[in-house]
């Protein structure tokens, strides 16, 4: 059931999203968690304390994080499909709000319109919705592949993995998912106030999201077979040369393959908080004079790694229907 709870829950927010008017009214799980994980940070993360107890308690944090939604997800669902008629049905449109395929697709696409409506300031402010670096510090080209980076990162993190997790855990493990996630963007960063106390966030957030990467990587190499214009060898070999070197675990999977397959540079050096990080590139050679149409294109690129994605759940749960 859970598998099929999450292809159900692609198809539904690929077409309806996260209502505006449903965030108004109760919010979102990602800011229900966050509440948790702010609450947690005051009361646990001391900075008269030594590193070591900041550590631990930043595991004892970790472990509430993930295990509350965990168990209100799974107490949920036991309810809906044992006591309520129809009740996977509510299961699945309570899985859509784990993803986020409509909204990255909007914001992504707002960046372009916004390049080309309005020039490099209205670019600026369009991509700092989805991106941490320092906007002002970014050109053009910047711009977009910053824009495109979020794509493919988000794609993973936002989108498959959530998917992967639901399918594995049912709404339990699409909860506890992104409640670790989430923990790894408000607190698992390298700075004076979270490095200690966040490590176990950021080092569980490389953990689950290995197989969604990979997974994310595959997806858009495939893609590129059918996507005009995109090349599906440069896309694997991308992957293959470039992938590992990326400081982080997971997010040089996606961001190699949508480089390799448009033929562009991603990553590189990159000012957050007024402090450059030197990485290398992702699709190394390729074009770094990147414009709005790469984003574009991009998106088109995604639109069908993610049809292949709902396609795969789709036949992963038709398999588990005839065989269970």
């Amino acid at each position: 059931m859970s598998v099929l709870i999450a292809f159900l829950s692609l198809i539904v927010e690929f077409a309806l999203g996260y209502p505006d008017w449903l965030f108004r009214a109760i919010g979102h799980p990602v800011t229900w968690f966050g509440r948790l994980i702010s609450f947690l940070d005051l009361r646990l993360n001391r900075a008269t304390d030594p590193d070591a107890l900041r550590r631990q308690r930043g595991v004892q944090a970790l472990l509430v994080i993930v295990l509350v939604p965990a168990i209100a997800g799974l107490c949920v669902q036991l309810v809906l499909l044992w006591f309520v008629p129809l009740g996977w049905i509510i299961a699945v449109f309570l899985a859509t709000s784990l993803l986020s395929q409509k909204s990255l697709y909007e914001h992504v696409e707002a960046v372009a319109d916004a390049l080309d409506s309005g020039g490099l300031d209205m670019g600026r402010a369009a991509v700092s919705r989805i991106v941490g670096r320092d906007p002002e510090t970014l050109d053009r080209a910047g711009v977009c592949r910053a824009a495109i980076e979020s794509l493919a990162e988000n794609f993973s993190d936002g989108i498959v993995a959530p998917a992967f997790w639901t399918g594995v855990g049912g709404l339990a493990g699409g909860a506890a998912y992104k409640a670790a996630n989430t923990a790894d963007s408000m607190v698992g960063h390298r700075t004076p106030r979270h490095e200690a106390f966040g490590w176990a966030a950021a080092r569980f957030d490389d953990w689950i999201n290995l197989p969604a990467s990979r997974l994310t990587a595959l997806l858009i190499v495939l893609a590129s077979l059918l996507v005009e214009g995109a090349d599906p060898r440069d896309a694997w070999q991308a992957v293959r040369r470039d992938a590992k070197k990326h400081r982080s675990p997971n997010a040089g999977w996606p961001e190699a393959a949508m480089a390799g397959a448009l033929g562009l540079a991603l990553a590189g050096p990159r000012s957050y908080g007024g402090v450059m990080v030197d990485d290398i590139f992702m699709g190394e050679g390729g074009r770094r004079d990147v414009d709005s149409g790469d984003i574009r294109r991009a998106l088109k690129l995604y639109r069908v790694a993610d049809y292949l994605l709902i396609g795969l759940f789709g036949l992963v749960a038709l398999i588990a229907v005839l065989v269970f």
